[in-house]
């Protein structure tokens, strides 16, 4: 987002002082206000999003709010929104937030991912932790990952889904 459209947004969420703001401070002021406003609704703990286009995958997922929260058993997929959770699990993988090079609209980013060691994120653009959140909330998404395979050894498997679209 460029910086006018940030302000723009800061003072939708009533974040004041967004008009001497720099671009850095004002992703996290909305990053943050976004995540207080929809705290509300349960997001700040976890809330699961749903919509029309829910998929089989979201049904059939444990709910996941905190970093406290245990897979039921191996290989389970798990869900959840919440931010801490998500950073944690990346965090364990070495995983930096990034963007698909090339999806970007305007200042937007684009198709959320991670981008894994030794995996070959040629295509990938490294965002930082703020800006990936703001996103993942303004697109009101889930994300639904595995903690690890059925075999017990660590999966990297994530997928991030808008509950509005199949394909977010």
């Amino acid at each position: 987002m460029k910086a006018d459209e940030l302000r723009a947004k800061a003072r939708k969420l009533n974040v004041s002082g967004a008009s001497e703001m720099r671009k850095e401070d004002l992703v996290h002021a909305v990053a943050t206000a976004t995540q207080d406003r929809s705290g509300a609704s349960g997001h700040q703990s976890g809330g699961v999003r749903t919509g029309p286009e829910s998929s089989k995958s979201l049904k059939y997922s444990q709910e996941v709010t905190s970093p406290d929260d245990d897979p039921e058993r191996p290989g389970r997929s798990l869900v959840t929104t919440s931010h801490e959770v998500i950073r944690q699990w990346a965090e364990q993988r070495d995983a930096v937030p990034a963007t698909v090079e090339g999806t970007e609209h305007d200042d937007h980013l684009g198709v959320l991912r991670f981008d894994f060691p030794g995996y070959g994120g040629e295509k990938l653009q490294h965002v930082d932790w703020d800006e990936w959140f703001a996103t993942f909330d303004e697109r009101q998404l889930n994300f639904i990952y595995q903690e690890e395979r059925g075999d017990g050894s660590q999966s990297n498997f994530f997928r991030v889904e808008n509950p509005g679209r199949e394909d977010a």
